[in-house]
């Protein structure tokens, strides 16, 4: 069953899904490798802050990924049900500002889930 597209709920389809899956776990790995040499090569403290970075990149596309939701598309007016790369606009301003909204909710939330890990690192490593 394919997904339809809801203002503020659901943007994006399978295809578009599948791809945030995979940066996903992308991201997660480069933050392993990230920890993994910063435990090694042990630099100054203030260096782990770097970890932000993909654990950041791996949160948002999870979150999007789950949420059937992409952030970018919220912004742009987008949406995307089909083939990757092919988008239809949304011409409802009420819909685009429920779009906006949600994509500001994801956002925060992999904003706070990338500070988190950073913080568990800074201190623990």
């Amino acid at each position: 069953m394919e997904n339809k597209y809801i203002p503020g709920v659901c943007n994006m389809g399978r295809e578009e899904i599948k791809r945030r899956m995979t940066a996903g776990w992308t991201g997660l790995i480069l933050t392993l490798i990230a920890i993994f040499l910063l435990w090694w090569l042990n630099p100054i403290k203030w260096w782990r802050l770097v970890v932000f970075i993909p654990a950041m990149i791996g949160a948002t596309r999870f979150i999007q990924a789950y949420n059937k939701f992409c952030a970018y598309f919220g912004f742009g007016h987008l949406v995307n049900f089909g083939d990757v790369g092919k988008t239809d606009s949304i011409e409802q301003n009420e819909f685009r500002a429920k779009d906006r909204a949600k994509a500001w909710q994801l956002l925060a939330y992999a904003f706070g889930a990338g500070l988190v890990i950073t913080v568990i690192v800074y201190f623990l490593l």
